[in-house]
């Protein structure tokens, strides 16, 4: 059993879900969207960091996943993201998490088939695959997809390996 943050960083919304990993077998814990554009940026960012570590002090996880950096039109938007990231895992870090890192198209290739695939199809997935009522939101739905996948390859790698289960980040063969 292993639970996993996922996080989609933003510097204006930052989405966060929990996700419990038993086996191939995913049960939602807890999600939502950290709100921040109302903010100047340092407070965007310190809100961001504080946020999650009290998150994390919550629900203690075992292991963080995060989405990388996309890099679209503007290379402003680009390296206020990379700061919002940041601020991100220095929150998991200083709760000694280990964080894995995945690509947004390698995300949405795990929880929908398609690297390509929009929001609202991983809307869909998510909810389906966490076996929720409602759909959550993009940004939830998001961080979510990026613990799913995590989920998936870790519980992928270790069945590669011949292991028969893992206990605390330890190996039992």
């Amino acid at each position: 059993m292993s639970l996993v943050l996922g996080i989609d960083p933003g510097s204006r919304k930052c989405g966060y879900g929990f996700v419990n990993a038993v086996g191939s077998k995913l049960e939602y814990v807890a999600s939502g969207v950290i709100r921040v554009e109302h903010l100047e940026f340092p407070q965007r960012l310190q809100t961001i960091y504080a946020t999650l570590s009290g998150l994390i002090e919550q629900y203690a996880p075992e292991e963080a996943a995060i989405e990388e950096v996309f890099v679209g039109k503007s290379s402003s938007s680009a390296l206020k993201l990379g700061q919002a990231r940041g601020a991100a895992m220095v929150a998991c870090t200083s709760h000694r998490l280990a964080v894995f890192e995945y690509a947004t198209r390698k995300v949405k290739l795990a929880v929908v088939g398609t690297g390509a695939a929009a929001k609202p199809q991983i809307q869909h997935m998510i909810k389906n695959l966490l076996k929720l009522t409602d759909s959550p939101a993009e940004d939830a739905a998001d961080a979510l997809s990026v613990a799913v996948c995590h989920a998936h390859t870790r519980h992928s790698l270790i069945r590669l390996a011949g292991v028969r289960a893992s206990r605390r980040g330890r190996l039992v063969r």
